[in-house]
């Protein structure tokens, strides 16, 4: 039998310990998981361990997994690392890419980026997903984070891809029913709509007035986790979002929206978020600088 261990099987290991889950591992690799399941079963027996205990409803990484995992992350790693450094001297980039997002924001923005950046380098083969909260990217196994939002980790690196901020609005049909809030603490006694953010205080809206910062706890009879669902609900003159220029700015042009306290605004920059240990990765390097180009060419476009 050849006891050779293959990268690959330490590929799918690493997954299933993240996941700990044999079918989250197989989505997440893009296989099946009867896949996961005879890789970890010929790994086990190359290595002559029992690397998880498996119960019907979860996977539990044991002692000796533990072990072997805290290799798997080095060997990976130098493997990685080796694509890397062939791939500075080559003229196209190559490799899988993890990238994930927000909901609304992935979908809109990031999404179609993705589809530009392979087009470009098809040597790139990326995995995109998308959540309604934060994630430690590094733990999870994803490459980058494009980020909306100013809060990033001390651990992480970051380049900004593009200013942002996000503004008050309102359909003109919610303002002639209720009227224009004259400061941010009149916000309070309105109908806003409030978004569960990935990185914010569930209702509460910190907004910048100059100089001055200023907290307001917001209520209201609609909220969801989803910008494109708020953006439907202010649209239809539910309420007062709080939205991303670049979302509310072209409703605003023609007059669908009214923006709402024209001179508060919440800094909101777009980032790409990566794990300080692939800043060297030239795969991510050549990602991050394509998506700074193209968020360049896209704010230029609403200008």
């Amino acid at each position: 039998m050849n006891n050779q261990v293959l990268p690959e099987d330490l590929r799918v290991f690493a997954a299933v310990t993240r996941r700990s889950s044999f079918a989250a591992a197989a989505s997440e690799l893009g296989v099946s998981p009867a896949y996961v399941t005879k890789r970890i079963r010929l790994l086990e027996a190359q290595l002559e361990v029992r690397l998880f205990h498996r119960t019907t409803r979860r996977v539990v990484i044991s002692e000796d997994g533990e072990r072997v995992y805290a290799w798997a992350q080095k060997i990976l790693d130098n493997i990685d690392h080796l694509y890397d450094e062939v791939a500075m001297t080559r003229a196209t980039p190559r490799g899988r890419l993890r990238i994930c997002s927000s909901f609304g924001f992935g979908r809109r923005v990031v999404a179609p980026a993705i589809a530009e950046l392979v087009t470009r380098y098809p040597e790139i083969e990326v995995r995109f997903e998308v959540f309604d909260h934060l994630i430690d990217i590094a733990r999870e196994g994803f490459d980058i984070d494009v980020r909306v939002g100013d809060e990033i980790a001390g651990d992480m690196m970051a380049r900004r891809l593009a200013m942002n901020h996000r503004v008050l609005c309102a359909a003109p049909a919610y303002l002639a029913r209720r009227g224009a809030p004259r400061s941010v603490a009149e916000l309070a006694g309105h109908d806003c709509l409030v978004i569960k953010e990935r990185d914010h205080q569930f209702g509460v809206w910190t907004l910048h007035n100059g100089r001055q910062k200023e907290t307001v706890k917001v209520t209201g009879p609609l909220s969801s986790n989803n910008g494109e669902i708020v953006m439907r609900w202010a649209l239809d003159g539910k309420g007062i979002a709080l939205r991303s220029v670049w979302d509310a700015r072209p409703h605003i042009a023609r007059g669908e929206l009214v923006q709402v306290l024209p001179a508060c605004r919440q800094d909101a920059n777009i980032w790409a978020v990566y794990p300080s240990r692939l800043t060297s990765s030239a795969k991510v390097r050549v990602c991050v600088e394509f998506f700074e180009e193209y968020f360049r060419r896209e704010a230029a476009g609403r200008r």
